[in-house]
């Protein structure tokens, strides 16, 4: 039998707990409600208590409590953690989070059920601060993005806009070098002016291609496995020979079985790659090309000399924009070797680049035959 003394404690204890309580009968109305909540609500525990448990709680509680917390309490006899808004005398919400569970008789007749209340104001503004921040998040990542296609849209109609007075000057260098009598100085500047268009043509096209991948089409290909690959590759080199004959570049190729491929992108590649030697290798030693069948791919070798990429470079090179060290007159957009990986990725293949103190090597590798042919 409890003292008079213990029971006054327990008595004390409940009315003052640091959370919340309510004891409500099977058809949900007040029994109990300790001091604690009344001093939450601002109100009087005898107004409160034969109220229904709807009096002390928001529309939204309501149907937190009509949906979830009363019949899962049917249920499994408890709930835990249900988000409930109580309304206080003022009219103001009070944001809370409940644990309740049901008393029972032996008989299993539901006696009352008890709610335990824990404030929950800072919580709530915790995560209405997230779901801000995420919205806010979402949005400048629309707008992002937005901007980002309206930009590279605008760089794919530039490119296809300069192309037609490139072209003009293109045929109008070509026709005053070839039809024109021309001093020395003249033809020398005659020269260097189609190295300039050639360029410009190509930074044109480098553009367009970054601009088509980050649209989402993707490098595009037209495949080709009866036309030879070796004349591609030897036009390439002896192009890059001609605009740079201080440079010299050998080869060695060996494609004894047909290659599956775009050559127009091959080409495209093999001349990104090899342009990337002479402008980064050392002048003084010659830059190999070579190329071979083996094993089921084709393999294409590009070599040359000079200073090793650091490491960290090295880890950027195929991403767009990265420019590695070269003398100022010599630096592009940063787009070659992007391209020249995006193109490999297009045919099924990989890029993949050494360097040392001896030798820097990029190693193009593609299956001969595209493998969605033979899937099917």
């Amino acid at each position: 039998m409890s003292s008079p003394v213990a029971d006054d404690d327990l008595a004390d204890l409940v009315e003052n707990l640091p959370c919340g309580y309510l004891s409500l009968s099977p058809d949900g109305r007040v029994l109990r409600i300790n001091a604690t909540l009344v001093g939450w609500l601002a109100s009087d525990a005898a107004a409160l208590v034969g109220q229904s448990i709807h009096a002390l709680l928001s529309f939204g509680g309501r149907i937190a409590y009509e949906t979830h917390l009363a019949p899962m309490l049917r249920l499994q006899g408890k709930v835990d953690e249900i988000a409930l808004d109580l309304l206080r005398s003022d009219g103001g919400k009070l944001p809370v989070i409940a644990n309740a569970t049901e008393k029972r008789a032996n008989d299993g007749t539901h006696v009352l059920t008890r709610v335990t209340l824990f404030k929950a104001v800072e919580r709530r503004a915790f995560e209405r601060t997230l779901v801000d921040a995420r919205t806010k998040a979402e949005a400048a990542a629309s707008a992002e993005h937005d901007d980002a296609v309206l930009r590279e849209q605008f760089i794919a109609v530039l490119g296809h806009d300069l192309r037609n007075p490139l072209a003009a000057l293109d045929a109008g260098v070509r026709m005053i070098g070839d039809r024109e009598t021309l001093s020395d100085r003249s033809r020398f500047l005659i020269t260097e002016m189609a190295k300039s268009v050639g360029r410009a043509a190509q930074l044109i096209d480098n553009v367009l291609d970054f601009a088509r991948g980050r649209l989402g089409n993707g490098i595009s290909l037209t495949r080709n496995a009866q036309e030879p690959l070796g004349p591609v590759i030897e036009q390439v080199v002896n192009e890059i020979r001609v605009a740079s004959p201080e440079r010299r570049i050998i080869t060695s190729l060996a494609i004894e079985e047909n290659v599956d491929c775009d050559r127009a992108r091959i080409a495209q590649l093999a001349s990104n790659l090899i342009a990337n030697a002479v402008t980064h290798g050392a002048p003084e030693i010659e830059i190999e090309v070579s190329a071979r069948t083996e094993g089921g791919n084709f393999i294409l070798c590009v070599s040359n000399g000079g200073a090793p990429i650091p490491p960290a470079a090295r880890a950027q090179l195929f991403q767009p924009f990265f420019r590695g060290a070269a003398r100022r007159s010599q630096q592009g957009l940063g787009l070659g070797l992007f391209i020249v990986n995006e193109i490999a990725k297009a045919h099924g293949g990989t890029m993949e680049v050494t360097s040392s103190d001896a030798i820097t090597q990029f190693v193009f590798s593609m299956p001969l035959t595209d493998s969605r042919d033979r899937s099917q």
